[in-house]
């Protein structure tokens, strides 16, 4: 059909995009640094590019142009809407991402990361093994927040010292080292606090036979061993320990 449609002349055209962003129906791409009328059925003949443009490289001609597809231009539109909102989620979540973790002036112990374990085998395992983990803890509560520093399951006690996080790494926690030990734990990140004073109290105040740390591997919970080793020192008392390290996908790593 013979209809009213936008000329640009590329000769003028110095590549501004001015005439781009002001198409609202997107007939008009910059190709090779010239605008181009790239979709001659988006174009709807009243020029809205035509004011912006600095050179005067756009006009009206009469000439033989697809109708004017309003139909296809809306569903363009559609389609850049939910791309620009898709990017914008991405754009947050990133950002959120990163924003996790550099928590706590960038501690690389507030990473993400992902560990591939064979689940399948691991059930298989314990199925021909055919015995169901028991619980080995001893008293309660357990939260050094919460614990007493003085209670009858401290007299003679061996002590476990973990990180909240070491019972969800290593698969084996119960049996490997809360089995016959009265289990303290925490998290100084996160319960902000010193533990050291504490902890002091229940080493100096009760007949306790050994102590053993259990951290993971992350900066962080360098803060739960410091205190328990000050507990150790304050305390008076010359008690045999150890540090366990758990690495992040359930290791011992020393």
């Amino acid at each position: 059909m013979i209809r009213q449609i936008i000329h640009i002349d590329e000769e003028k055209c110095n590549g501004c995009g001015i005439c781009a962003n002001a198409c609202h129906e997107g007939a008009i791409d910059i190709v090779d640094g010239k605008a181009k009328l790239v979709r001659e059925n988006f174009c709807d003949g009243f020029g809205d590019c035509l004011p912006g443009c600095p050179t005067g490289a756009i006009t009206f001609e009469e000439r033989e142009a697809p109708a004017y597809d309003e139909a296809a231009v809306k569903e363009s539109q559609r389609k850049k809407a939910e791309k620009k909102v898709m990017t914008e989620r991405e754009s947050q979540m990133r950002a959120e991402m990163e924003q996790h973790a550099a928590h706590a002036g960038g501690c690389p112990g507030s990473r993400f990361m992902k560990f591939d374990h064979n689940d399948e085998q691991q059930e298989e395992q314990a199925q021909a093994a055919n015995v169901k983990p028991a619980s080995r803890l001893m008293q309660w509560p357990c939260q050094i927040k919460l614990l007493p520093t003085q209670a009858p399951f401290y007299d003679g006690a061996k002590l476990l010292i973990a990180a909240d996080c070491t019972a969800y790494a290593y698969a084996n926690m119960h049996e490997d080292f809360m089995k016959g030990q009265i289990t303290l734990i925490g998290c100084p990140k996160l319960d902000d606090i010193d533990y050291s004073e504490k902890l002091t109290e229940i080493i100096a105040n009760n007949d306790i036979k050994s102590v053993t740390i259990v951290r993971m591997e992350v900066p962080c919970c360098g803060g739960l061993q410091r205190a328990a080793e000050t507990a150790l020192k304050n305390s008076g008392k010359f008690i045999p320990w150890q540090v366990v390290t758990i690495s992040r996908d359930g290791r011992i790593i020393d």
